[in-house]
């Protein structure tokens, strides 16, 4: 069962851009399955599969994977375990949802801090992958500005969860 994703009209850009951004994450993710099946031809027909397909397969999955993250915040597609909460009242609910917003905007606080820092020692030391000599730090980058995307989205989701739990109590 799909559910549509909660809004309350706000956010337009912001909803465009996390939206853009785990398409984009998508289209990355697709690229990677394209590069692994023509290695494996490639191994299997050629006797040569493609020069650091692993590397690429690791990286591209990691930065998909990031760039899925303030999608799945905005859309309250997270993991949730309802059924803690199905019998619930829209107050609790309420309570919990604002709850899990405040924990998710403080951990990507603390993840865009750390991977700043990532990002700089990165770059610093010039650390490459074995085969085909990519940049860490430009994963990093990308890692980076979904982490900023999913700050912004989870500080939406607070503010929306905020305004939910104060409706919630007038009831």
């Amino acid at each position: 069962m799909t559910e549509t994703p909660r809004s309350d009209g706000s956010g337009g850009f912001l909803r465009a851009a996390v939206t853009a951004w785990a398409l984009a994450g998508g289209g990355l993710l697709v690229a990677v399955i394209v590069v692994n099946v023509l290695s494996v031809i490639g191994g299997a027909v050629l006797g040569r599969p493609f020069p650091g397909d692993f590397e690429i397969t690791e990286i591209g999955i990691a930065v998909a994977v990031f760039a899925f993250l303030p999608y799945c915040q905005m859309s309250d597609a997270n993991v949730t375990a309802d059924v803690f909460t199905s019998r619930a009242g829209p107050r609790l609910r309420a309570v919990l949802g604002l709850a899990a917003s405040a924990t998710a905007l403080a951990f990507s606080a603390l993840l865009v801090w750390r991977m700043w820092f990532g990002l700089l020692d990165q770059k610093l030391y010039g650390y490459t992958t074995a085969i085909l000599q990519f940049p860490h730090w430009i994963a990093f980058a990308s890692i980076l500005a979904s982490l900023g995307l999913l700050a912004a989205a989870s500080t939406m989701t607070l503010v929306r969860d905020a305004r939910d739990m104060v409706s919630a109590g007038a009831r």
